[in-house]
């Protein structure tokens, strides 16, 4: 199942409080029950003012349809082509 990166340009965002991020969570998860199983979250990295997140989807329509349901932006989707971690150099 393919994997994708989505950048979420939300000013501020590194400065969500616990509460917020809790209340954004819920939607997302919310919204992905709706959905079904073929989509799922991996993982979200906050930064100052973006934040990205990790999902397994079978098509970019359905990553940028959770994005739609649960009113996030997602202001670039890019599909994962392949991994690479420290082990990759050896």
């Amino acid at each position: 199942m393919p994997k994708y990166v989505i950048e979420r340009e939300i000013p501020g965002a590194g400065k969500l409080t616990a509460q917020e991020l809790k209340a954004i969570s819920q939607t997302s998860c919310g919204v992905l029950n709706e959905l079904g199983p073929q989509v799922q979250w991996l993982q979200s990295y906050v930064t100052g003012d973006k934040i990205y997140c990790v999902y397994i989807a079978p098509n970019e329509a359905l990553v940028r349809e959770h994005a739609r349901q649960g009113g996030f932006p997602a202001n670039r989707v890019s599909q994962v082509t392949s991994t690479i971690d420290p082990t990759t150099a050896e």
